[in-house]
């Protein structure tokens, strides 16, 4: 997965025609199985972030299209839409350049009433991602500021049903795959998403662990003691490639594993037969209550037919021209 944030590196160059073409042919490369567009992370939603100069070296300037040695900015925000139409339009022409390939977008959720007015854009400009991949403020790498990782955006399980409801409402969730990030690290974590709405879910944590990492808060430093934040040659000699990417494909295989087995002792064959009255929520100390009666699960097309008392007024107010009506 080729993922593309608001500082559009390794695709931008000087002119607008000479970033279609870069794009196009990266896009183009064997590897490149699919593309996303980060709207926003879990560790940070509505911040950008910076790459110090220290950590510049050739390659990554290279690969970046960015000066060597030079502090890199990553913008809060896209330079090329600023409404939900104009963000639907974008992932038409991206997938028009990708020659077809999946395009989707990656966003951490923090308002109903933003995701509906881009259902709206999609119902309106008939265009859908092939794929949406719901961020939890959970997520991250540990290096979000603390502020941003405690108060900002919403945890997975409430953005997850939230998108999964919004386009079952909208009648385009059989057209788009969603896939859930945010501290997945464990096959009960993958079950309980899947239970959730999504149809996959991404790790990333996870996988830094398997690799060695071991938080040590110093990524922006360039000094990390284990090398898996580190351009400095003699500390990234402590990541043993050869070694790690074994560990990593254990870790994986473990975790499926996992999950397959907690399925098969619930009495399912495969992820979709998973419903969200399997997943139980203790509600106190003596009470115990299904997902599927805790939560309002929307039917297909219901917001355009008869939108629920609880959804009305965001479903109205939402504004496909608009990301803050």
């Amino acid at each position: 997965m080729w993922e593309i944030g608001t500082g559009y590196f390794g695709c931008r160059s000087g002119t607008a025609a000479s970033t279609r073409t870069s794009f196009a042919e990266k896009a183009a490369h064997e590897q490149v199985k699919c593309v996303s567009l980060k709207l926003s992370q879990g560790a940070k939603p509505g911040i950008g972030g910076v790459l110090p100069g220290s950590k510049v070296n050739a390659e990554i300037a290279r690969v970046r299209g960015v000066p060597q040695g030079e502090t890199v900015i990553s913008p809060p925000y896209h330079r090329v839409f600023s409404t939900p139409r104009g963000l639907v339009r974008f992932l038409a022409r991206m997938r028009e350049l990708a020659q077809g390939k999946p395009v989707g977008f990656k966003l951490c959720l923090g308002s109903r009433r933003e995701f509906l007015a881009v259902c709206k854009a999609m119902l309106e400009e008939g265009v859908t991602p092939d794929f949406i991949i719901v961020d939890g403020a959970e997520g991250g790498t540990g290096a979000a500021p603390m502020e941003f990782a405690d108060n900002v955006g919403l945890p997975l399980g409430g953005g997850l049903m939230t998108v999964h409801n919004a386009l079952v409402g909208t009648g385009l969730r059989d057209r788009i795959r969603i896939g859930a990030s945010g501290k997945v690290a464990t096959g009960s974590d993958l079950v309980k998403r899947l239970l959730q709405g999504a149809d996959y879910t991404n790790a990333a944590r996870a996988m830094m662990f398997a690799v060695g990492c071991i938080q040590a808060q110093r990524c922006h430093t360039n000094t990390c003691p284990v090398g898996v934040a580190t351009q400095d040659p003699k500390l990234a000699r402590a990541l043993d490639v050869g070694d790690k990417s074994q560990r990593v494909r254990r870790f994986q295989e473990a975790t499926v594993k996992s999950a397959l087995q907690i399925m098969a002792s619930m009495g399912v064959e495969e992820p979709g037969q998973l419903r969200p009255h399997m997943l139980m929520h203790r509600v106190d100390s003596h009470t115990v209550r299904s997902y599927a009666d805790l939560h309002l699960w929307l039917t297909p097309d219901q917001l355009l037919k008869n939108p629920p008392q609880a959804w009305q007024a965001d479903w109205e107010a939402a504004d496909p021209d608009s990301f803050s009506s």
